[in-house]
């Protein structure tokens, strides 16, 4: 076989069920290895076994790469050539290693003789996305790359997941030997590692521990974060908590790791969670952190995050998370759905469930006091009655992938969720843009379910090219854009902190016209919405054509995201705005601080 052949051949065996990427003189032979191999592996008219999607713009690929695998839980596959074609995934490649997101890029590269004399497309791969990424290869000995192939779906997939980047030379594609059918490259700290976590179970003594600090308790609280979507332990969370009937808040990654219909579900906590959520944080006694990480959204003040919680335990599956920001009583590093699992099965032995009825009063009386509020008798369209409308008919079932900004938390909010990996949203990165291509991959991942993409007008401008990627592959995804003509969250802060100086961020003399070009791009349904009575009749003539559907909203250009817990504050700071009881004294916004961020 070639070296590309290889490289394809590899991709079928590890399962690989599509390929979104932008060809290149620098990776045209495994392009052309791709197309042999669909044409000899086809069978009649069916479709090709290893398809491709080609996007409008590498970024793109590798958001729809990331998309696939939040959505599906499998490792996604992106194939670019060198130079741009490379570097136009480093931001792709840092929002998956931000947000623990399995994919492998490949990219193409100048002939091994040529790397490093600044030849025609060649970038320095290695010392660009070292930086960002899990781990990189350049493959410089032809007879390694289908072993490098191979491990980097390894590395990829395994412990906290993230993207592997493997830079591959021209002349290694053109290579031609054996194919070995087999085989790994040695990485036996990496390996050893996984091992550790992997083999490390909970003993009797730590169950017993982590009971004792429960029997403690009268207020615990679990605080779920992303890493229980990327474990595939949402199951095991909720059995654990309906057991002991423990209460669960999560962080805008875990979204989904419990039903948000349940009445132990507490919803978002953090800068933009809800009221009831934050003050279920400061009530708690005993805080349950399981895949998550107490990041600056969730904990910008530690010593002040749970003041009450007398105690903290803390599960994760990366040891270095583990006491980097809250110090945690007890703690356990290891496979989460199986760990989780088994701390249930000893308290059924062991601890019987415990009577929190005081503290499940205590928190729905939270929620009904503090619940999500807004202007519903203004004649201007609120964001937040769209959002309800459409989770009207989706029910919690459908798939929704945002951008960033506003209309971000918004659905965050507003969206009901009833499974895990039904939420997609770029969490620690905050990268404006990902919404519509990580719904495209979301949509090949779950042909079947319902996928809508929740933007806003800056947002979606970042990767408005994909609009016709969605009509080119005939996919059935609903884009919805709530229009504030301009950076919704940017103009939020600005009259908050900065006196109404709107410096770069009002877009209302922009002259984009969305509709008509989701029409240019061939979207069937194509329509804005600008009148309150007209909202229940056209999101649902939005949610039901059958085909790709756009919907531009112009919504309340002066609508907030609320509540809000400012730079600088801590939970018993939060801003609720005009619409949502505070039960404190609600401050005044100040100066940020000099290391806030949004």
């Amino acid at each position: 076989m070639t070296g590309a052949e290889m490289i394809v051949q590899v991709l079928a065996d590890e399962g690989v069920e599509i390929i979104f990427g932008y060809s290149g003189g620098a990776i045209l032979p495994t392009y052309d290895a791709v197309f042999r191999f669909n044409d000899e592996h086809r069978n009649g008219a069916s479709k090709d076994p290893l398809p491709l999607l080609v996007p409008a713009n590498e970024q793109g690929a590798g958001f729809m790469a990331a998309g696939y695998a939040r959505a599906s839980g499998r490792v996604g596959v992106v194939l670019v050539t060198s130079g741009p074609g490379a570097t136009n995934t480093v931001t792709p490649v840092r929002d998956c290693m931000a947000d623990s997101v399995p994919i492998v890029v490949l990219c193409g590269q100048v002939p091994t003789a040529m790397i490093g004399s600044d030849a025609f497309q060649e970038a320095p791969v290695s010392a660009v996305m070292g930086p960002v990424a899990k781990h990189v290869f350049l493959v410089t000995d032809p007879f390694k790359l289908e072993a490098t192939i191979r491990t980097a779906f390894e590395i990829a997939r395994t412990g906290r997941p993230g993207p592997v980047v493997v830079d591959l030379p021209k002349d290694i594609q053109n290579w031609i030997g054996d194919f070995q059918g087999g085989g790994l490259l040695p990485a036996p700290g990496y390996r050893q590692r996984v091992e550790a976590v992997s083999s490390n179970r909970l003993a009797a003594s730590d169950c017993k521990a982590f009971f004792a600090l429960l029997g403690e308790s009268q207020r615990p609280l679990i605080y779920a974060g992303g890493g229980v979507i990327n474990a595939n332990a949402a199951a095991a969370l909720r059995r654990f908590a309906q057991q002991y009937r423990i209460p669960v808040t999560t962080t805008l990654m875990g979204i989904g790791a419990v039903d948000t219909t349940d009445p132990l579900a507490m919803q978002m906590l953090g800068m933009h969670g809800a009221a009831f959520a934050n003050y279920a944080v400061e009530d708690c006694d005993f805080l349950i952190a399981v895949g998550s990480r107490f990041d600056d959204r969730v904990a910008a003040i530690p010593d002040r995050f749970a003041p009450r919680a007398r105690r903290v335990a803390h599960f994760d599956i990366d040891p270095a998370e583990i006491g980097k920001v809250r110090k945690a009583d007890w703690h356990h590093v290891g496979v989460l759905d199986r760990d989780l699992d088994a701390l249930t099965a000893w308290g059924q032995r062991h601890h019987p469930p415990q009577d929190f009825s005081t503290w499940h009063a205590e928190l729905a009386e939270l929620k009904r006091r503090h619940a999500y509020g807004y202007d519903r008798d203004s004649a201007l369209i609120q964001p937040y009655y769209v959002i309800e409308e459409i989770n009207r008919h989706t029910q919690g079932e459908a798939i929704i992938s945002t951008g960033v900004g506003q209309h971000q938390m918004w659905a965050a909010q507003y969206f009901d969720f009833r499974h895990p990996r039904l939420w997609l949203t770029s969490g620690s990165m905050g990268t404006m843009g990902f919404g519509l291509p990580a719904a495209i991959g979301a949509q090949i991942a779950n042909p079947d379910r319902l996928v809508i993409d929740v933007d806003g007008d800056a947002s979606l401008r970042m990767n408005l090219g994909e609009m016709e990627t969605v009509t080119t592959y005939g996919l059935p995804i609903k884009v919805l854009v709530l229009n504030n003509f301009g950076d919704g969250m940017v103009k939020q802060w600005q009259k908050l902190f900065y006196k109404g100086r709107l410096s770069g961020s009002d877009k209302s003399l922009r002259r984009k016209d969305f509709v008509k070009a989701a029409q240019a791009d061939g979207f069937g349904y194509a329509a804005r919405l600008d009148r309150k009575a007209d909202v229940p009749r056209m999101v649902k003539e939005f949610l039901e054509f059958r085909g790709p559907a756009f919907l531009e909203v112009i919504i309340d250009p002066d609508a907030g995201v609320y509540p809000m817990i400012g730079p600088g504050m801590a939970y018993d700071q939060m801003i609720t705005g005009d619409y949502i009881p505070s039960r404190g004294s609600r401050p005044e916004p100040g100066a940020p601080s000099g290391t806030s961020m949004f």
